[in-house]
């Protein structure tokens, strides 16, 4: 039997339930963790499933932001100071990750908070996960307010860009299953993952 939903249908579940359906009915997401320090050096790290690809030429990368009628440290660290990382999860660490949903103080560093390492590098001054094997410094280039439910798609130019050279194929392309990454479904479910297959260019 097969389940529809007409969007008054949809507008009429509770709150929580049409959450968890309308989250995880557009599939997996990439799991990441931004990394932020605040302009009095509070780090900052907070779970996002929402990073997406804007360009390579130039390399760009945005994320959208949530409504912020409440308190968004990440989003308010990276207006303060310009900069931000984002950091791939591993199955090693997404329990660690999913930790740092918490709504922390904004006085306690959530690296600390759930056990994960910072790392420098160079004079970029926002933290990088240590445990997390793909990082990406990022420097603030532009958001875009979407008036239809009050977020934010938040874009950033990468800066730097750190991961195993064995990951790397001659073409560029990364093993993303061998980095031992995980998915997110929703807010709360992580997933391992497998390459299924890679083709060519395709055409008609």
């Amino acid at each position: 039997m097969i389940k529809t939903f007409t969007y008054k249908e949809l507008m009429q579940l509770p709150s929580r339930y049409r959450g968890q359906l309308l989250n995880k009915v557009s599939g997996l997401k990439p799991a990441n963790l931004i990394g932020t320090l605040s302009k009095t050096g509070q780090t900052n790290l907070a779970v996002f499933n929402s990073v997406v690809h804007i360009g390579a030429n130039p390399p760009y990368i945005g994320f959208i932001l949530r409504p912020t009628t409440v308190e968004r440290h990440t989003h308010e660290n990276i207006k303060e100071t310009g900069v931000y990382t984002i950091n791939q999860i591993t199955t090693a660490i997404h329990q660690q990750a999913h930790q740092t949903s918490a709504k922390y103080d904004r006085s306690i560093s959530e690296f600390e908070a759930v056990g994960l390492r910072e790392h420098y590098h160079l004079d970029f001054p926002a933290p990088f996960v240590t445990e997390s094997p793909i990082k990406i410094g990022l420097r603030f280039e532009e958001e875009h307010y979407i008036k239809c439910n009050d977020t934010r798609l938040v874009i950033g130019r990468v800066e730097h860009l750190q991961l195993p050279e064995a990951a790397i194929a001659e073409d560029g392309s990364i093993n993303l299953a061998e980095q031992d990454g995980v998915a997110i479904g929703g807010l709360d479910s992580y997933y391992s993952v497998d390459l299924l297959g890679r083709y060519g260019y395709a055409e008609p």
